[in-house]
């Protein structure tokens, strides 16, 4: 298990991360199970990205069900540059720790099956790690869809009321993070905090970059830089995936308190006042409560009340969509998503996360590309 040093006591002093020569290579890492659907697209725009030395992408493949692992080969076949490495046990950090461990390069960058790197991204994040001294930098997530199911995820995605406002959902000032999304990476701090844990199946990012912030290190977020993500799309999937997250958020919270952001405990915060709200609903309609404590227990419905309404206003909102179905799917996307997160949450926090696992990236089912 890794530890996290104790800061409470006294600030860590800041530290730079160590710079390697120019041209010194970058190494690509990337996660891979049941994705076939995306991931020619996401190895191309890795190979597409123009910097100063060599480059590499090692894929660490988990037991996909879809044909992903026969494709990963013929990817390798056509460019030498790609590297496979097997992730038997398909956790995510298993799988990155394996990769990294397989890689060269002093630079490390995470990517994902689901995301597309923009032109220029891992330039702009080699300049900015140089600038910073940082030892992670991330960019923005940027959402997309291609049914109204997905765009409605996309939608929630990008918004702060889907996922609770982090700067790489939206952020426009670039300014020190507490996290990254993906990240590109020194591997020589990597190496000291000692890696992914890999205890951790889902929030692994958030826990390496508390370890590299806690050991002195900066982590820095830069808006110039944009990943296209594709979420889940299925409702049930999506179910799933957020379900996990919530879990192992939980989870963290267990671990690691306070340290983790308070916008975290908004979900649960929900659950429990939608399970209020039922239960003096309840109560209301069997007379069980009268008078003037019935008019005070119904001041429950009022957080719930206001949650309705605002997911009603995003969902009615400029940028709702290309039609009425994208609308109609985000009035259902949003609670989905704040629900089963708080769900999970509740439940990771109580009892732990244990084995819990993302089970929306065991299908092999995917939506076809265009």
């Amino acid at each position: 298990m890794h530890s996290v040093p104790e800061t409470g006591r006294a600030r860590v002093p800041r530290r730079s991360a160590p710079v390697p020569p120019p041209g010194s290579g970058v190494s690509f890492v990337m996660p891979v199970l049941n994705e076939r659907a995306y991931l020619r697209r996401a190895v191309e725009t890795v190979l597409e990205q123009q910097v100063d030395g060599p480059v590499e992408l090692v894929l660490a493949l988990g037991p996909s069900s879809d044909g992903t692992n026969d494709l990963a080969r013929q990817l390798a076949e056509e460019d030498e540059r790609i590297v496979l490495v097997d992730n038997p046990a398909a956790d995510i950090p298993v799988g990155l720790n394996r990769a990294i461990g397989a890689s060269r390069y002093p630079t490390i960058v995470r990517v994902d099956a689901h995301s597309e790197l923009a032109p220029g991204y891992t330039a702009r994040a080699l300049e900015t790690l140089r600038r910073t001294g940082a030892a992670n930098v991330g960019g923005v997530m940027h959402a997309e869809g291609r049914t109204p199911f997905q765009r409605a995820v996309a939608r929630a995605y990008n918004s702060p009321i889907g996922l609770g406002g982090g700067a790489y959902h939206g952020g426009r000032r670039e300014e020190e993070a507490e996290s990254a999304y993906l990240g590109v990476m020194r591997r020589a701090v990597i190496e000291e905090v000692g890696g992914f844990d890999e205890t951790i199946r889902r929030g692994e990012d958030w826990e390496l970059n508390l370890r590299i912030r806690s050991a002195g290190y900066l982590v820095w977020f830069d808006p110039e830089l944009s990943v296209t993500y594709w979420p889940r799309d299925s409702w049930v999937r999506l179910a799933r995936q957020f379900h996990a997250t919530g879990t192992w958020r939980g989870e963290l919270v267990r671990r690691y308190g306070l340290r983790n952001s308070l916008r975290f405990f908004a979900p649960p915060a929900l659950v429990l006042a939608v399970l209020t709200a039922v239960v003096v609903g309840l109560l209301h309609l069997t007379r069980a409560l009268a008078g003037t404590w019935a008019l005070i227990a119904a001041l429950v419905y009022v957080p719930v009340l206001a949650y309705i309404g605002l997911v009603a206003l995003v969902a009615a909102g400029k940028g709702g969509g290309r039609g009425w179905r994208d609308k109609l799917w985000t009035l259902a996307v949003l609670p989905t998503m704040h629900l089963a997160w708080g769900v999970g949450f509740l439940g990771g926090a109580l009892r732990g996360a244990h084995d819990t696992v993302d089970t929306s990236r065991l299908s092999g089912r995917n939506t076809p590309l265009p």
